[in-house]
């Protein structure tokens, strides 16, 4: 039998469309959940909530809605990292408006990145400078002379 708030909630929904009183819906809840019914106070006021009119669902609440799904702050994302390869979470966080959690979420779960290396070496043989230099021109002209 599911115990959870929400079947809890509902079966006092229905209890009270049907014409229950709450004390009548306590003591059944109370019979039939067993240890895990919910407090008399709790049945109460949702009862009375029920009759006045309040639906099952929980109201909307305030605050700012979830971006991650965005598809225009996800590609801001994208071009920030494009634009400046050594930006940290925090200033894109910043800069788009949105939590560091869900800009670290963009970056590894929509777009697949991550941290390639945090190390870079300082001497490097004639061939780890030609194929970096291959892979990024402009990052490794230092290396190069």
């Amino acid at each position: 039998m599911d115990s959870s708030r929400s079947a809890q909630r509902a079966v006092i929904q229905f209890l009270s469309a049907e014409g229950e009183h709450a004390s009548q819906i306590y003591s059944r809840m109370k019979e039939v959940y067993g240890e895990q019914y919910l407090a008399r106070g709790t049945i109460f006021r949702w009862f009375q909530r029920y009759e006045a009119g309040r639906n099952i669902k929980d109201l909307p609440r305030p605050g700012l809605a979830h971006a991650v799904n965005n598809s225009a702050t996800i590609s801001t994302v994208d071009e920030l990292m494009r634009k400046n390869r050594r930006i940290t979470t925090r200033e894109i966080a910043v800069e788009v408006l949105i939590n560091k959690g869900t800009v670290h979420h963009i970056i590894h779960k929509k777009h697949g990145y991550g941290k390639v290396c945090a190390y870079w070496p300082k001497h490097l043989s004639e061939n780890q400078k030609t194929a970096r230099w291959e892979l990024d021109p402009s990052a490794t002209q230092e290396f190069l002379h």
